[in-house]
């Protein structure tokens, strides 16, 4: 049996109580899923590629410690907007000081801000935009449709990005997933700047909005990766909330309830780091109990809540699994 390391020791002799215990009580839980052969879904919401997430997620894709992603549009594109355009981002981290007019700089100046870090305009979002529009018109022209995330690999595995690396291309979690070809869920793709720029030129008449596989064909994809995948259970682990962790857990129940396959087994383990404060109809907000009653959690399934910032816990639990 492999050792810890010290960052697992670590966490193990000062992590005891409250959110600290909860850290160590839920990797120990994601652990003790792979060791009894379930599968596990991590969910990405909000700026997770952007924070740099991929340094350590890259290697849990690689060490098999996920086997499938669901992700908003931007966590997609942001991992490969990183990969080419790192030079070029800046950080601002007098970020809560800054007025409307030093934002309206930063605009003009192409530098679109997620908290304290500007993602360049030019040297990303065009960048990209410049050879995924390629993949989807050629995919057009031969009649064919794939979900949006295959698109991205199709972009990332035919080396025309090669030229403008700027990071570890192991640091990369999007490249990790597209050398396994990792199945990946993106709801809600059409509201990140890929999909934005896909409808422009939907709008402008020279790509048809066919050529993009939908939402309803992610969930019926996942419908039947469940199906075959969930013999012996499959865990769920929710970083942020939104449409990235809603989305893929309604499978259970759509599969149960409206497929009336009685015979579908519930997620197997839950587990989620969140800084949304418990209220009145929040999604992310909501404590996993809840979920029992919309039939995506069993009464017995492990559950845990962490309550604090994803970019300090997520790279914690995955040093635990890997064994750092």
């Amino acid at each position: 049996m492999k050792t810890k390391g010290a960052i697992s020791d670590f966490i193990e002799k000062y992590y005891l109580h409250f959110n600290a215990a909860a850290l160590v009580d839920a990797a120990k839980g994601y652990e003790a899923q792979l060791q009894n052969g379930s599968k596990m879904l991590v969910s990405l919401a909000g700026a997770m590629s952007t924070a740099e997430l991929g340094k350590i997620f890259a290697e849990m894709i690689r060490q098999d410690k996920v086997q499938i992603v669901s992700c908003t549009g931007a966590n997609l594109e942001e991992d490969i907007m990183n990969l080419v355009a790192h030079s070029h981002y800046k950080r601002v981290p007098n970020y809560r000081d800054l007025t409307p007019q030093e934002e309206w700089d930063l605009l003009e100046k192409g530098l679109n801000r997620v908290t304290d870090t500007c993602i360049p305009e030019e040297e990303a979002f065009r960048r990209l935009q410049e050879h995924i529009f390629k993949i989807w018109k050629e995919a057009e022209e031969k009649g064919e449709r794939y979900l949006p995330h295959e698109y991205m690999y199709k972009m990332l595995l035919s080396g025309v990005l090669e030229e403008y690396y700027e990071i570890d291309l192991k640091d990369s979690w999007m490249y990790a997933a597209a050398e396994k070809n990792l199945p990946i869920v993106c709801p809600g793709w059409e509201d990140s700047t890929m999909g934005n720029i896909f409808a422009s030129y939907v709008l402008k008449g020279e790509l048809k909005a066919s050529t993009m596989k939908s939402g309803i064909e992610y969930m019926t994809f996942l419908a039947d990766w469940y199906t075959d995948n969930s013999k012996n259970g499959i865990g769920f682990f929710q970083i942020g909330g939104g449409i990235a962790g809603d989305f893929p857990i309604c499978v259970v129940p759509m599969l149960y309830q409206d497929m009336e396959r009685t015979d579908t087994p519930f997620w197997s383990y839950f587990c989620q780091i969140s800084d949304s404060t418990t209220s009145y109809g929040s999604y992310s907000g909501a404590v996993p109990n809840e979920k029992i009653t919309w039939g995506k959690l069993d009464i017995d399934t492990p559950k845990f809540i962490i309550e604090s910032d994803a970019t300090i816990v997520a790279p914690l639990i995955f040093a635990y699994l890997l064994d750092m």
